[in-house]
């Protein structure tokens, strides 16, 4: 009787365990699907950003949060972006640095990627102004402009959060660049709030240390 009990015990541990790690599961694919908000990008470029457009070529620019986790899928997007573009694009990452922090808390790992990559300039962006000049809010906003500084395309260009591979917003940019043709111009941002002050879910913390100076 004893023996049957405690494998009833079991049983109920061993449902209960596998239930735990179903909601678990369900919970972080739930947040990884889920997009940040998107930009109301303004349809010409914006005369007061101090970044300049290829008066030759379309101008890409991606905003950031240097110490999101998130974003490191975005920067490997660009890369592979970048590549497939065969030198039509200008591209900036514009790294946000909040109000009384340093130089070097922006030049993250994310910052030394972005700079490794042919064809991309990353710009330190003082106190969020530029994000603001182009309304993003999410880390990992991407906007494409022609030589004309005409609004060609903004959104994401990852499928989830942190997940690299073929997605919508590439292909998109990719399309635009190479052919004049994009299946869609707007696709979903994924990727942690550009000025987070909490812990990002994705596992790293990308809240804001204060510079001690």
């Amino acid at each position: 009787m004893r023996v049957k009990k405690n494998g009833i015990i079991l049983v109920a541990a061993g449902a209960l365990w596998l239930f735990m790690i179903a909601v678990g599961v369900s919970a972080l694919w739930s947040y990884e699907s889920t997009p940040g908000a998107g930009a109301a990008a303004p349809g010409l470029w914006p005369a007061a950003s101090r970044i300049k457009p290829d008066a030759d070529r379309a101008t890409l620019v991606m905003l950031a949060h240097p110490h999101c986790p998130c974003t490191r899928a975005s920067v490997g997007e660009l890369a592979r972006l970048m590549t497939q573009a065969q030198g039509r694009v200008t591209a900036y990452v514009l790294f946000v640095k909040p109000a009384g922090f340093s130089d070097g808390w922006v030049q993250s790992d994310l910052w030394a990627s972005a700079a490794a990559i042919p064809g991309v300039t990353p710009v330190l962006d003082d106190g969020g102004a530029e994000a603001g000049l182009f309304s993003a809010e999410t880390s990992g906003q991407t906007v494409l402009y022609d030589a004309a500084g005409n609004l060609l395309f903004r959104g994401g260009i990852t499928s989830a959060r942190g997940h690299a591979g073929d997605n919508a917003g590439r292909a998109a940019i990719v399309s635009l660049l190479t052919s004049d043709e994009a299946g869609g111009r707007d696709t979903p941002v994924f990727g942690c709030p550009l000025f987070a002050q909490k812990e990002c879910p994705a596992g790293k913390e990308v809240g804001r240390e204060k510079d001690s100076h």
